[in-house]
């Protein structure tokens, strides 16, 4: 839902059309269900015919999606799924995101870590699954180029499962600097409940994506307290654009936006850049593609721009947890890019 209000934002913000056009909405509900993501695509694309596709959060339901949007060539913008082959090995000149790629904010988190003398050997704990890999290899990448810094053990649980305790017992075996962690939502609270409880938290700071901590604080009742993260978006983002667009949202909606309602905000306004190109005449795909490539959006996450395989170039912020905020305490990496070997895999067909 978030997604889909932050593109309203955009549109409202528009004046209710795009380019002169107006804007009607096919809904689909892809179920979180990579089996049934052929079916369900194609009901917006054969059937309904579409122009754009804005969808999904769902990785794997994503990865089914674009191989259809590939085929058939219909626009596709991807406000979440940061599965490295949406803009690597699977992309397409149709086919952009504006979220992440779960590698970048492991990375940025590494640049963090690289940098704190006394953070010298770590012990990593994911999910085995696309997502969480990505995210460990990110952190590697980045905190192993430092010198006389060492990752001890990797230790990895089976996703979706939750029983960390024999875990968190060979962690506190190590003792190890600090740990890194990608987990989210229900399993994330577990986890951070799970590390509290067993005293980690006073001994072994803890670390990770920023969808470790991400929409959780309230249910964890203060437990993730002094926790950092690396995320696009974050509590305290201290600049005009922000602060106008969290009261824009805030007064359209209710609501207090997140990074999946920034997500969507740039998806609207990334569709508006190439429909104003075209003056609205969207049958010109190439040159509306072209200038969707060349866009550079002022978002509330900060400046925005695309990389060769259309997946965001844009700052990464230190979050650490504060109350109920994940409180940006400052940058961690300005203009971070994608994981190059992701980038390399991107061969666009003519």
């Amino acid at each position: 839902m978030a997604i889909e209000n932050g593109f309203r934002l955009a549109l409202q913000e528009a004046g209710g059309k795009f380019a002169g056009r107006d804007i009607e909405f096919i809904k689909v509900d892809d179920e979180s269900d990579p089996p049934k993501a052929v079916d369900n695509i194609n009901k917006l694309v054969t059937r309904d015919k579409v122009d754009m596709v804005l969808g999904t959060v769902h990785s794997g339901v994503a990865a089914g999606m674009v191989r259809v949007t590939r085929e058939s060539g219909t626009l596709h913008i991807i406000p979440n799924a940061g599965f490295a082959p949406g803009a690597g090995a699977l992309c397409a000149p149709n086919i952009f995101r504006t979220s992440f790629s779960n590698w970048q904010s492991g990375y940025a988190m590494g640049e963090v870590m690289a940098k704190r003398p006394k953070v010298n050997k770590v012990v990593t704990l994911a999910w085995r699954y696309a997502a969480g890999e990505e995210s460990v290899k990110g952190f590697k990448d980045a905190f192993l180029k430092a010198q006389g810094k060492s990752i001890v053990k990797e230790l990895w649980i089976p996703f979706p499962n939750i029983e960390f305790q024999a875990l968190l017992t060979e962690i506190a075996s190590i003792k190890p600097d600090a740990v890194y962690s990608f987990f989210a939502g229900a399993g994330a609270a577990k986890y951070i409940k799970d590390y509290a409880a067993t005293g980690l938290m006073k001994t072994t700071p803890l670390m990770g994506s920023g969808f470790l901590t991400d929409g959780l604080l309230e249910a964890l009742g203060g437990v993730g307290e002094g926790i950092e993260t690396a995320l696009h978006y974050g509590d305290g983002i201290e600049t005009p654009k922000n602060k106008a667009f969290r009261l824009a949202y805030a007064k359209a909606f209710k609501l207090q936006p997140d990074g999946y309602a920034v997500a969507g905000y740039d998806s609207g306004n990334l569709f508006r850049a190439g429909l104003e190109a075209v003056k609205g005449d969207i049958s010109k795909k190439k040159e509306m593609i072209k200038a969707m490539e060349a866009a550079k959006l002022d978002s509330p996450r900060g400046p925005l721009r695309l990389n060769r395989a259309h997946n965001p170039i844009h700052d990464h912020y230190l979050r650490r947890v504060t109350g109920n905020e994940n409180k940006v305490v400052g940058v961690a990496v300005k203009g971070l890019d994608d994981d190059p070997m992701a980038t390399a895999a991107c061969k666009m067909p003519g």
